[in-house]
């Protein structure tokens, strides 16, 4: 038997858990999807570094489109005081849960330096900023060429003059197929499905979901409705939308052959199985 807990819960002293709750009951997928999907900090440094290349100053104020939890948007007001964060999101129950978790945890001063707006990102209006992001694939959702038109000017309307737009992409022979691609992670394992393609309109159903060591599951904890866009289709679409400059870049690789985290701009991939790659598109 559990020891009884001051609270009134008995729990498993060896797994400090609740009786008859699983791993999974107990789990919160959105911290889950931070640990496995998401790194603020890298990213961070590379769009700082990346900025300053090409226009010679830091940048400041950061819109996140699609921003989910805001932990990019989070991590970018805490780094810097004159740092600013917008974060817009369709979602109103993943904004509360953003602000729960990471807004309110912040001192007044930063707490000052971001908004998060429950809003349709190709409607929204805010003021210019120095840098956009849509990160985590989340502009696949548009599915005709004319709305992923729309929704790229409408980031271009909203940058600075000298602003830039940072996005990522992924690919390789392996993302037109439907398979499952399992990373451990510490206390659960990671399962990214490619569950659905049709290779005649290009709509994809991808799902994540979490496994853990007793065995339990969250199947699925997320689940996505896009198209498989390429590069050449995007790059295509930026310009059509009147970016200036769009720049691929490519993860380098260690001695191993796996990627070393260092993604610098080139014109030239590698026909891998499967790849991820971030984009610049210059106003």
């Amino acid at each position: 038997m559990g020891k009884r807990q001051s609270n009134g819960t008995s729990k498993d002293k060896k797994n400090n858990k609740p009786f008859g709750k699983t791993m999974a009951q107990l789990a919160d997928r959105h911290v889950l999807y931070e640990k496995s999907v998401q790194d603020p900090e890298s990213e961070y440094k590379f769009i700082s570094k990346v900025f300053r290349k090409l226009r010679n100053r830091k940048p400041h104020a950061m819109r996140e489109d699609f921003c989910g939890t805001a932990n990019m948007a989070s991590y970018w007001v805490a780094k810097r005081q004159e740092n600013t964060a917008i974060g817009v999101d369709l979602d109103a129950a993943v904004l509360k849960w953003g602000k729960k978790h990471h807004l309110d945890g912040m001192d007044s001063d930063q707490q000052s330096r971001i908004r998060l707006l429950n809003e349709n990102v190709l409607t929204v209006n805010t003021e210019s900023v120095d840098v956009i992001l849509a990160f985590n694939f989340s502009y696949y959702l548009f599915k005709q060429r004319d709305l992923m038109r729309q929704y790229f000017s409408r980031v271009r309307d909203a940058l600075h003059d000298d602003g830039i737009f940072f996005l990522d992409a992924f690919g390789g022979y392996e993302s037109f197929q439907e398979l499952e691609e399992p990373t451990k992670h510490k206390k659960f394992t990671y399962i990214w499905d490619q569950a659905k393609y049709n290779p005649i309109t290009g709509d994809m159903r991808c799902h994540i979901h979490f496994t853990f060591p007793d065995g339990s599951k969250l199947r699925p904890a997320f689940t996505y409705e896009w198209r498989m866009w390429t590069l050449p289709e995007i790059q295509e679409i930026l310009h059509e939308a009147g970016f200036s400059n769009v720049t691929i870049y490519w993860e380098g690789t260690d001695k191993h052959g796996d990627g070393n985290g260092d993604y610098r701009p080139t014109q030239k991939g590698d026909a891998d199985a499967g790849w991820v790659c971030y984009l610049t598109a210059e106003k």
